[in-house]
């Protein structure tokens, strides 16, 4: 996710980028800023196919500037501070995960008669009347210490990465250990190493650690922790080639577990001193293994939690946020019954479109009606409409269904004035590319028609079907650019709120009479305000 923080204001306003974005002063931009010096549409900001943005200045007086140079266009890249006038900007994306840490998983026979130096209840802590003895007492109170300090450091992390990290960090303060690699599930039954430290590899010169995957195994299947402290002259590996070529001294390796759920492991070796280990560290790595464990399932749930918010934004740019709320809280069904009941339906597409594509490559017109749709759609879902689907260049959406709701047709025609103004914050941009600005017309119309889940029992669409809808595609195709035209049922609903002229009753297929037909020129204003018109 990208994100732009406007740091010149009080307090700071953080704008997350779309794919098409324009930052100016007029309103209707996606990002507006009242800043005097800054042009009308000042800049844009654009998502490539591989997630990167492009920002690009619009021809402006005063220009956009980025790191303290001005530019035309430019790559952003996380951190860059953008000036534009008075205003300050800082572009910022969220991290990437660390690469994977060369570590290999021998295939060494270890001797399956591994015996858990780590009793039952070392993870537990007795009762203050049963503790007898001092020494007791005090390895309790030194795990506590520890779990404390562990759990405080580690607080609540996102990002599983630097989770890991932080983990691994903190048990190298703690403990003699040379190499340390944490491994977690990889959902087909294997432990995959995801984060490793070596406390004196020279810069610049990598070195593998070899672990031996039935030591893995063996703790994953028994989660319980291994300890020797003297590896080399441990009977336990007399078969694994790989503890004897590496010269390791002194290992532990123990369960990351929440509940009986294993999460991960925790391999620490030494390399230099026999003994390194005793049974206090294992028990003090089993104790922060143990909080590991909890803040591992807190990430895990955010990151599920993170997943279904970017399920349903997937579903989001397909269905309007309306009725994803309605699939969400189950009170829409996908099934084959319809419903009756009164929509308005609005119809959008560029005039001349054929014509202008004829000129332009495939690239090149996939990516204008990308930006268009973005734009449309946008204004669309904020005045509560649903989006149907798109047909080439053209654009259904209907208010009132699944969902009803209040003033529909109302709301339809202000989100037709909506889109054609916001035209000209959208011509202006493709103006300073050197590109033909674009028209359209728009057809709308209120009516009783059917509505449900259209298809096959495998691919489903909701739509609306009816003479209404018809009517309304008919009257798109008649309006002429920049033209909303409306008809009779649509205007009973609004002739109270907008400004419009009548047209001649036109003749449409299918219909034995002319229909009347009104195109509307502007939102109704008070007296004392001044009328806007549509641009023409």
């Amino acid at each position: 996710m990208a994100q732009l923080i406007i740091l010149s204001q009080e307090p700071q306003q953080t704008h997350e980028l779309k794919d098409f974005t324009t930052i100016g002063r007029m309103p209707r931009n996606t990002v507006q800023i009242l800043d005097r010096i800054l042009s009308k549409v000042h800049a844009q900001i654009v998502r490539l196919k591989d997630g990167t943005y492009i920002l690009k200045d619009l021809g402006s007086l005063n220009g956009t500037y980025v790191n303290g140079q001005r530019i035309g266009e430019h790559q952003l890249v996380n951190g860059d501070e953008i000036s534009m006038g008075a205003t300050l900007l800082r572009y910022v994306e969220t991290a990437v995960a660390p690469a994977t840490p060369e570590v290999l998983v021998s295939q060494d026979a270890v001797s399956s008669e591994i015996h858990q130096t780590m009793t039952a209840d070392a993870g537990n802590f007795m009762p203050e009347a049963s503790i007898t003895n001092e020494q007791v007492l005090r390895q309790d109170y030194e795990r506590l210490r520890v779990g404390h300090e562990v759990a405080t450091y580690l607080g609540v992390e996102a990002d599983l990465y630097t989770l890991l990290g932080k983990i691994l960090d903190k048990i190298f303060e703690i403990f003699r250990c040379d190499r340390g690699i944490i491994f977690l599930p990889d959902g087909q039954g294997e432990l995959k190493p995801v984060v490793s430290r070596h406390r004196n590899q020279a810069p610049g010169q990598p070195e593998n650690i070899v672990v031996s995957r039935t030591v893995l195994r063996d703790v994953a299947e028994r989660k319980q922790a291994v300890l020797s402290s003297d590896a080399s002259m441990d009977a336990r590996f007399n078969a694994a080639r790989s503890i004897i070529i590496q010269g390791i001294r002194s290992t532990m390796c123990v369960p990351m577990l929440y509940g009986d759920e294993l999460l991960g492991i925790v391999y620490l070796d030494s390399q230099l001193a026999t003994g390194a280990f005793g049974k206090k560290d294992l028990q003090l790595l089993t104790g922060i293994a143990s909080q590991a464990g909890v803040a591992i399932a807190n990430t895990n749930l955010i990151r599920r939690i993170e997943g279904e918010t970017k399920t349903r934004a997937q579903f989001e740019k397909l269905l309007s946020p309306n009725l994803v709320d309605q699939i969400v809280d189950g009170k829409l069904s996908f099934d084959q019954e319809g419903q009756q009941k009164p929509v308005t339906m609005l119809f959008s597409d560029i005039r001349g479109f054929t014509s202008m594509s004829e000129n332009m490559e495939a690239r090149e017109i996939v990516n204008m009606l990308n930006t268009y749709f973005e734009v449309m759609v946008d204004i669309i879902f904020r005045y509560e409409g649903t989006l149907d689907k798109f047909v080439g260049d053209e654009i259904m959406a209907l208010f009132g269904a699944p969902v009803t709701i209040h003033e529909g047709p109302r709301k339809a025609v202000e989100c037709a004035v909506e889109m054609i103004a916001s035209l000209e914050v959208y011509n202006i941009s493709r103006v300073a590319e050197g590109k033909k600005p674009i028209a359209i017309g728009i057809g709308i119309n209120t009516g009783e028609v059917v509505c449900g889940a259209l298809g096959s029992s495998k691919t489903m669409q909701y739509t609306v079907i009816g003479d209404p809808v018809n009517l309304a595609a008919r009257l798109c195709s008649y309006a002429k650019a920049n033209e909303i035209i409306i008809g009779e049922n649509t205007f009973q609903y609004v002739k109270d709120y907008f400004n419009y002229e009548a047209r001649e009753p036109i003749s449409v297929k299918g219909k034995a009479q002319p229909v009347h037909v009104y195109n509307i020129l502007s939102v109704r204003t008070p007296a004392h305000e001044t009328m806007v018109p549509l641009p023409r």
